[in-house]
């Protein structure tokens, strides 16, 4: 039976997310419920289901937002169109969208204004894409694979700029960034790279934890791309991962023969989830659980204006 888990250092919740978060709960306090919240603020079931229970209504169109009402913006950000429509309505917004994927639609403003085409690495589908792509009305390629690539067409190749999706596999972006690169010699990289801090810090944690266990759980919802990033470095390197959202979802099987158990939790993930994983491997069997040294996160980003509660 298995006798240690090993907890990564960093996990579970970023800066952006204790943001996004803390954004929405304040706007309930300040005006009451319901908020309007366009798309999952992050992709995590019981964050979600938590918000929810407070009387924050989830939205995927601003058909469903009645006049005058509050409406936030998700972590992961939005396309121009939204941002304008919502305006134009009238809302009173509030921007959750995390500093990191702001930064990158900054960037793309600013190069777009200069000429400049765009190949994204990404994945097709996922609302932060979405939002980038968004931000123009055309020249905005996406690739999801070093295979893709060979398929690009840009208009022109003088002035091409590669961004990124900040919750991507770095070693996966880094790939494709390479194959870009062979293909367009001339193409500009982004000065700082994209994928977050949080994101980075996760992953060579797990990249550290994987080859001291026998197995990795990941806690974190299916929707999320960097928990599933998570489950996949490890599985990379050779250890049996799963991911969960949450206890329920062990299974006894994955633990049978197996000493040691390493655990982590994407960006969007609470801790409260992660201790309950923990008494669930205890009842199992596990006699002690111990910390991975990794690196201490600091970053704290600030609230946007009119959120500040009345004493």
């Amino acid at each position: 039976m298995t006798q240690e888990v090993l907890l990564a250092e960093p996990r579970g919740f970023c800066a952006g997310v204790d943001r996004a978060i803390e954004i929405v709960e304040r706007a309930l306090q300040k005006f009451g419920a319901p908020i309007y919240v366009r798309h999952e603020i992050v992709h995590n079931t019981y964050v979600v289901n938590d918000l929810k229970s407070k009387g924050a209504i989830f939205i995927e169109a601003l058909d469903a937002v009645p006049a005058g009402a509050t409406l936030v913006f998700s972590a992961h950000g939005v396309p121009k169109s939204v941002e304008l429509e919502a305006h134009r309505r009238g809302f009173r917004v509030f921007d959750a969208t995390c500093p990191l994927v702001t930064k990158v639609h900054v960037e793309v403003a600013k190069l777009h204004r200069e000429g400049f085409e765009f190949i994204m690495i990404g994945h097709k589908g996922h609302p932060e894409v979405e939002g980038t792509m968004g931000q123009l009305s055309n020249g905005i390629h996406l690739v999801e694979s070093v295979a893709d690539v060979a398929h690009l067409q840009p208009a022109q190749t003088d002035k091409l700029a590669v961004v990124t999706q900040t919750t991507l596999s770095v070693d996966d972006a880094a790939d494709i960034s390479a194959a870009i690169k062979a293909r367009f010699p001339r193409v500009r990289e982004p000065k700082q790279q994209d994928i977050c801090y949080a994101t980075q810090n996760r992953q060579d944690a797990v990249k550290m934890l994987s080859p001291q266990v026998d197995v990795v759980i990941v806690v974190g919802s299916p929707t999320s791309s960097n928990s599933n990033r998570l489950r996949e470095v490890a599985k990379k390197l050779g250890t049996p991962s799963f991911m969960v959202d949450n206890a329920d979802e062990l299974q006894p099987q994955w633990f049978e023969g197996r000493q040691r158990v390493g655990l982590t939790a994407g960006a969007s993930a609470p801790e409260v989830l992660v201790q309950a994983v923990i008494d669930r491997i205890r009842a199992m069997g596990a006699v002690s659980v111990r910390k991975v040294e990794g690196i201490a996160e600091t970053v704290k980003f600030p609230l946007p204006k009119g959120l500040k509660l009345d004493r």
